[in-house]
């Protein structure tokens, strides 16, 4: 008798009617998804690495209306399971050509959370306790999803029981049921586990989700690959991640036509082209693609890939190799005249600090040689210690974006808001550019939104960091780093308009017509509850508007 393993996460959701559920279950079996006003849909479990999985596509759903929905395996109802505490999971389907839009998201989320002040699990606990709360139209979430290279105790002790430890890669994940680990110990989570099957969420892999700093550069790169365990590690998560991630964040037609799909969903086990689709990715990123693209009515999302598709060769250094550079310009041009808002979602933030921008165009140019041969040996040395590898430490790739950015926010049927989404860094802020060479200026409103951790800890001495960072001796430093790195000045400037803020964090977005509004929540303990989740805190909540209201944050004016 098959058993429900992890899930129902709902995934795709779309107002023709149609959605998609991700389920793992413990044997072979048929997977169906029944909701209570008769939509349903039902799909065979495929295998990998002897894990079974199913992605069940449901149709017949009512645009405009919410339904109830169960997991029936082999005719076995699975879902919700007895006893639940939780309301009943929903489909919500949106209604075609909507203008409203609730977007809530994050990045960074170590799993479990003992001190109770995980943001997904604050949120879960809102949504389940007031049927009428807002709820999130999708959940986007922008990386480090589990964490292969900082395990908790448990799984440490867990690790420890399989292999010794006193071997490489130690107490990190080596393979891909180690992996699975992982998920299950972050998506087990009663909170997250109701929240993943009743909201819509799309998601994007950071380093985390590999290992530390992955891909920084080519000497990085090199040294990885000549040690025994790295190969494993990365196909394994390459594969993890397509299983777990990636294959939710497509559509149903896009399921359909994607041949690695279809191979594995037929054949008696997929493991085999599972790992070679993985290897191919990891011997030339140029032939695959994890970045997607989603409309919801007049807005569009373009989640883009900061990670795998980086070129590292350092005469052609670029975030995107370029055939990514060319899809993502036409995801982008494309976006003008047919949306209200345009998000596109990175992991990595696109306007940093200064002071560390600065830094990283520094070192960038230190090793391409700016400075000599000595300057790159350091420059490199510096890069790995440092974490110097955002969108900063690739400069042509950072000027591509400000440019489409730019020509989409400035040309005919210009979007109402253009905002950048990302995590990565630890804390959260908001910053707007400015290009002091353009008149006039783009007519949508642009914003780079960072938003992160969702659980995780922030150290003093990490918080004062990047508080220096935003600050005025941060960026006259940072100048004078420019200055010896002989470094390029960017296209554009950019203002801290609210921020720097640190905790366990998310931001949402609230669309409506040609209007957006942001808001920013912190899981915050309290002295009255100590049992449950944290109760979640608003920060900020404002227009997304280029003046802030009087009463709210008050902007930084000092450009960068």
């Amino acid at each position: 008798m098959a058993g429900l393993r992890l899930g129902p996460l709902l995934r795709y959701l779309d107002p023709c009617g149609g959605a998609t559920v991700w389920v793992e279950t413990d044997r072979p079996c048929t997977a169906r998804v029944r909701c209570a006003d008769g939509a349903r849909g039902s799909a065979r479990t495929f295998q990998i690495a002897g894990h079974h999985y199913a992605l069940v596509p449901v149709t017949g759903l009512t645009p405009g209306t919410t339904t109830a929905y169960e997991v029936l395996l082999d005719g076995r109802p699975v879902w919700p399971e007895p006893g639940s505490g939780f309301p009943p999971s929903t489909l919500a389907v949106p209604v075609a050509g909507a203008t409203a839009l609730r977007v809530t998201f994050g990045s960074c989320r170590r799993a479990p959370d003992p001190t109770g002040t995980d943001a997904l699990d604050a949120l879960a606990a809102r949504l389940a306790a007031g049927p009428a709360a807002e709820r999130p139209d999708v959940l986007l979430l922008l990386g480090d999803q589990v964490y292969a290279d900082s395990v908790s105790a448990d799984t440490r002790r867990w690790l420890a029981a399989r292999r010794d430890l006193r071997d490489a890669p130690g107490a990190e994940v080596a393979e891909y049921e180690e992996y699975t680990r992982l998920y299950d110990e972050s998506w087990r989570d009663p909170e997250v586990r109701w929240l993943l099957s009743t909201v819509p969420s799309c998601h994007i892999f950071d380093d985390h989700d590999v290992i530390d700093d992955w891909n920084t550069s080519a000497a990085w790169l090199a040294g990885m690959r000549a040690t025994p365990w790295w190969q494993e590690r990365v196909l394994s998560g390459l594969m993890s991640y397509w299983v777990y991630q990636h294959l939710g964040n497509l559509s149903p037609a896009e399921l359909d036509a994607d041949p690695l799909y279809a191979a594995v969903c037929g054949a008696p086990d997929g493991t085999e082209a599972l790992r070679s689709f993985a290897a191919r990715a990891d011997a030339d990123p140029a032939a695959v693609r994890w970045s997607y693209r989603r409309d919801f009515g007049r807005t569009r999302l373009v989640m883009v890939d900061s990670r795998a598709a980086r070129v590292l060769d350092e005469d052609r250094r670029a975030m995107l190799d370029a055939g990514e550079a060319r899809w993502l310009r036409d995801q982008l041009l494309d976006a003008a005249g047919s949306c209200d808002h345009l998000l596109i979602g990175t992991s990595l933030p696109w306007l940093l600090p200064p002071l560390i921008h600065d830094a990283e165009g520094w070192n960038a140019a230190l090793c391409a040689g700016s400075r000599g041969p000595r300057w790159a040996r350091a420059g490199e040395r510096l890069r790995r210690r440092a974490d110097l590898e955002h969108w900063a430490a690739f400069p042509a790739s950072f000027t591509l974006l400000a440019d489409l950015i730019a020509r989409v926010g400035s040309g005919p049927g210009a979007p109402a808001t253009i905002a950048v989404l990302s995590g990565d860094v630890h804390h959260a802020y908001v910053a707007e550019p400015f290009w002091p060479n353009v008149a006039p200026q783009p007519a949508s409103y642009v914003a780079q939104l960072t938003c992160s951790p969702v659980h995780n800890t922030v150290p003093a001495p990490v918080r004062a960091g990047f508080r220096f960072g935003w600050s005025r001796l941060g960026r006259l430093l940072g100048r004078a780093l420019e200055r010896h790195g002989r470094v390029v000045q960017p296209v554009l400037d950019w203002r801290r308009t609210g921020g720097p803020w640190f905790g366990n964090q998310l931001m949402t977005l609230t669309l409506h017509g040609r209007s957006a509004r942001l808001r920013l929540e912190q899981a915050r303990r309290n002295r009255r509850r100590r049992i449950g989740p944290a109760p979640l805190t608003t920060v900020l909540d404002r227009p997304l508007t280029p003046a802030a209201p009087p009463g709210s944050i008050q902007p930084d004016e000092t450009s960068y």
